[in-house]
C-alpha cells in the first residue's frame, strides 16, 4: 500500500469517526429523527433479546447445577430423587442470598417487576430505577434457580426496561421517546422469552404503554422481531409447548361450557392474585410485629417453599413439566385440583416473601390445571358432544393468564404462539373474554395495576387519575415577584388559617383543597424554613390549565 493510499484511507476513517460523533451529538441534543429512532429501537430490541436469552440460559444452567438435573424441563422428576434435606436447603440458602442482595441494593427490600415498568411509562417519562432494577434481576435469577415458584417474564421485562432507561438517559429522550423506547425493550424481552413476536409487540402496547398509538407501532414491531430472531437463533423455530392431542370443538355445542370455564378461571385468577396480596400483607405484618430484619424475609419464604417441595416438587420454578402434563392430559382429576391449590400457595409464599420473579408462568400452570380439571368433569358428564379434555386445559391456560395480566389480546396471542395451534382459537377467546370481564371487576383491572393501587398509584382509572400526581405546585405557582400574584400579607393570612401547600406537593394535594375551601389561590411555602417562607401562590385556574394541558398532551400521544 502506497503512502498516498494510506493517507487517503486514514482521512476516510477520520471523516467517518467525525460523522459518527456529530450524529451522536445531534441525537443527544435534538433527539433522534424517525429513521434514527427505528435504528435505536432495533439496537434496544437486540440488547433486550440477548438479556432475556442470557437470563433464561443462566437460570437453566444454575438450576440444573443446584438440583443435579440433566434437563430442567423435567425438573420435578429429578427433584424427587434428591434427599429431603437438599430440597429444603437449596431454596433456603437461595432466599438468604436474595434477601441480602435486596437489602443492600434496593431502598425498600422489594423486587422490581412489571408494575414498576408500567409506573415508569405513566409517571417517569419511560424510565425505571437502574440500580434497584439490576439488583432485582439478580435476585429473581437466584430465586428461580434455587426453587422459587414464579416465572421469568417479570424480571426480564424490567431488565429490558433498565436497558431502555440507560439509552433514554444517554440521548436525553423526552417523555414520548422514552416511553416508546421502553415499549420496544419490553416487546423484545417478551418475544425473546416465549418466541412470540406478535404477542410481544401487543403486550408492550396493551399492558405497558396502555395505548395503541400508530407512531409507537413500527419501532415496537421492529424490536419485537429482533427479540424473536435472537430466540430462534438459540432454540430454533419451535413452540414452548408441543400439544399431542389439542382436540377440536364439536360443532360449537361446547361453547357454553367454555363460557362457564372462563368464569371459573376468572375466579381462580382472583384467588391467585389476592393470595399474593394477602401473603405480602401478612409477611409485612409479621415482619414488623416480630422486628425481623428485611433480609431474613426471603429466607423464611425459602424454608416454606422447601417444605412444600419435599412432597410437591411440581412447585419449583416455572412449572413447565406440570404444565405440559396438564395440556396433554397426563394428570388425574384429583391431582389437577391438588396441584392447583399447592401451586397457588407456593406462588403466594414466593412473592409475599419478596423473593422475586413474575406471575405469567405460574398463571399459565394454574390455568392449565384448572382447565384440565374442568375438562375432565365436563367430558365425563357429556361425552357424546365433547371434544378432548386437553382442549379445556388449553383454554384455561389462556383464561387465567389473561385475567391476571389484564391483557386479553396479547395473552390470547401468547397462548397461540406458545403452542402453535390456531385451530381452537374460538374456545380460547370465549374463555379469555369471560375470565377477564369477571376478574377485572374484582380487582383493579389486573395484578400489576392492583399492585400500583396498593402503593397509592392509580393507573387503572387512566391518565385523568394519575396525571395530577405528575404536576408539582412549584412548577405552576405564581412567584411573589409576579405582578399577578397575591400580596404577601394576604398569603400570610391564609397560611395562618392552615390553607397552604408545601413547594414539593403535587396537584393531587392541591385540587381537593380548592374544592373544599373554594379559595381562588393557595400560598406555596418552603416547609424546611422556620418560619415557613412564602414562595408564591398557586391559583385554581392555573392548576386547571396545567391539568388540561397534560390531558391534551396524553391524548395527542395516544392518538398520534
Amino acid at each position: 500500500m502506497t503512502d498516498s493510499t494510506r493517507t487517503k484511507t486514514s482521512t476516510q476513517w477520520a471523516r467517518a469517526a467525525a460523522a459518527v460523533r456529530d450524529g451522536w451529538k445531534v441525537i443527544r441534543q435534538r433527539g433522534p429523527s424517525q429513521v434514527q429512532f427505528w435504528f435505536i429501537a432495533l439496537v434496544i430490541g437486540i440488547a433486550a433479546g440477548f438479556a432475556a436469552l442470557f437470563f433464561r440460559l443462566g437460570t437453566a444452567a444454575l438450576q440444573a447445577w443446584l438440583y443435579g438435573a440433566e434437563d430442567v424441563l423435567f425438573l420435578h422428576t429429578f427433584v424427587q430423587s434428591l434427599e429431603w434435606y437438599w430440597v429444603l436447603l437449596i431454596p433456603t440458602v437461595g432466599g438468604l442470598v436474595v434477601g441480602l442482595i435486596l437489602h443492600h441494593f434496593t431502598p425498600d427490600g422489594r423486587v422490581r417487576s412489571v408494575a414498576d415498568v408500567i409506573e415508569g411509562a405513566a409517571l417517569r417519562e419511560g424510565r425505571v430505577e437502574v440500580r434497584a432494577g439490576l439488583a432485582s434481576a439478580l435476585a429473581s435469577f437466584l430465586t428461580l434457580s434455587s426453587g422459587g415458584s414464579t416465572g421469568r417474564e417479570g424480571p426480564v421485562v424490567h431488565l429490558a426496561a433498565v436497558i431502555s432507561t440507560w439509552v433514554s438517559n444517554r440521548i436525553s429522550a423526552d417523555g414520548l421517546t422514552g416511553r416508546d423506547l421502553l415499549g420496544c425493550a419490553v416487546a423484545a424481552a417478551v418475544s425473546a422469552s416465549f418466541n412470540a413476536p406478535i404477542a410481544g409487540a401487543l403486550f408492550a402496547l396493551e399492558v405497558v404503554l396502555r395505548h395503541f398509538a400508530v407512531h409507537a407501532f413500527a419501532p415496537i414491531v421492529i424490536a419485537s422481531v429482533a427479540g424473536t430472531v435472537i430466540n430462534r437463533l438459540a432454540f430454533g423455530d419451535v413452540t414452548e409447548f408441543n400439544l399431542v392431542t389439542p382436540g377440536a370443538l364439536q360443532f360449537y355445542v361446547e361453547l357454553p361450557a367454555f363460557l362457564l370455564l372462563g368464569m371459573i378461571c376468572g375466579l381462580v385468577a382472583v384467588i391467585l392474585m389476592r393470595s399474593v396480596f394477602w401473603a405480602d400483607a401478612a409477611g409485612t405484618y409479621l415482619q414488623d410485629r416480630l422486628g425481623l430484619p428485611r433480609w431474613l424475609r426471603p429466607m423464611i419464604a425459602g424454608v416454606l417453599l422447601g417444605l412444600i417441595a419435599i412432597w410437591f416438587p411440581h412447585i419449583i420454578g416455572v412449572g413447565y413439566e406440570t404444565t405440559v402434563l396438564a395440556l396433554t392430559g397426563g394428570l388425574l382429576l384429583g391431582q389437577a385440583i391438588l396441584f392447583t391449590i399447592v401451586k397457588t400457595a407456593a406462588v403466594a409464599i414466593t412473592m409475599g416473601g419478596r423473593m422475586g420473579g413474575g406471575v405469567f408462568s405460574p398463571s399459565l400452570m394454574v390455568g392449565a390445571l384448572t382447565g384440565l380439571a374442568f375438562g375432565l368433569i365436563a367430558t365425563s358428564i357429556l361425552p357424546d358432544v365433547s371434544g378432548t379434555h386437553t382442549l379445556y386445559a388449553f383454554a384455561g391456560m389462556g383464561a387465567v393468564a389473561a385475567a391476571v395480566l389484564g391483557a386479553p389480546i396479547s395473552t390470547t396471542l401468547i397462548v397461540f404462539e406458545l403452542t402453535g395451534d390456531w385451530q381452537i382459537g374460538l374456545a380460547v377467546m370465549v374463555a379469555v373474554s369471560m375470565s377477564t370481564a369477571l376478574a377485572s371487576r374484582m380487582v383493579n383491572r389486573s395484578f400489576f395495576l392492583t399492585q400500583l393501587t396498593r402503593k397509592g398509584i392509580h393507573c387503572a382509572a387512566g391518565p385523568q387519575a394519575y396525571l395530577l400526581a405528575m404536576i408539582r405546585v412549584g412548577s405552576v405557582m405564581r412567584p411573589l415577584d409576579d405582578p399577578r400574584c397575591a400580596e404577601v400579607g394576604d398569603c400570610a393570612a391564609l397560611v395562618e388559617q392552615g390553607h397552604f401547600l408545601p413547594d414539593a406537593a403535587t396537584l393531587v394535594t392541591a385540587m381537593p383543597i380548592f374544592d373544599r375551601t373554594e379559595v381562588t389561590y393557595l400560598p406555596v411555602v418552603a416547609l424546611h424554613d422556620d418560619p415557613p417562607e412564602i414562595l408564591g401562590a398557586l391559583y385554581h385556574i392555573d392548576a386547571l390549565k396545567a391539568y388540561n394541558r397534560a390531558l391534551a398532551a396524553t391524548a395527542a400521544e395516544e392518538h398520534s
